[in-house]
């Protein structure tokens, strides 16, 4: 039974089905979502877009943590920029492939080039692969630590909060 209409598919189309291998454990037995849902109030003040994965308890090679970093990061570079008031920037991966699959922008009306536009000037001014985020963030260090109290975002007055500086972007 053909699921995904023809309308979406063409020659450079990719199925990633299961990349990681085989999934063992699932639902609620392995995962029940609860501090992905509480990392929402947490960091956002009860709004955000969230794909179901948490960061906290993460270690930054794994992209819920390091790529939220890098979503916040690439968003606040952008408003510093003029390029939109706001943006909400969602990142897709899939495991063993580092490039995300996916880069999307929402500017909510406040854009001052279109989403297609932004996203390549954050493809030409971000290096979005795990490792590079980690380099470029410098998460190697011992800082999530203070990232269990008062949130992980808007803290632009602690330097240990590297994604809080927004990049000088080449346009």
């Amino acid at each position: 039974k053909n699921v995904v209409p023809e309308k979406y598919l063409d020659e450079k189309t990719e199925y990633h089905l299961q990349p990681s291998g085989k999934f063992v454990a699932g639902g609620p037995k392995a995962d029940a979502g609860l501090t992905g849902r509480k990392i929402i109030v947490d960091t956002y003040g009860g709004w955000g877009g969230h794909g179901g994965g948490a960061f906290s308890g993460k270690d930054a090679t794994k992209v819920d943590r390091s790529a939220s970093y890098a979503a916040r990061w690439i968003a606040k570079s952008i408003v510093k920029a003029g390029l939109a008031r706001r943006i909400l920037v969602q990142l897709s991966y899939a495991i063993g492939y580092p490039e995300p699959l996916s880069i999307t922008v929402f500017t909510y009306g406040t854009g001052k080039k279109s989403d297609d536009e932004l996203v390549t000037i954050i493809r030409s001014n971000f290096d979005l692969r795990p490792g590079c985020i980690i380099r470029d963030l410098k998460l190697k260090r011992p800082i999530f630590q203070k990232t269990a109290a008062y949130g992980h975002f808007g803290r632009e007055d602690d330097p240990d909060f590297t994604w809080e500086k927004p990049k000088k972007l080449k346009i």
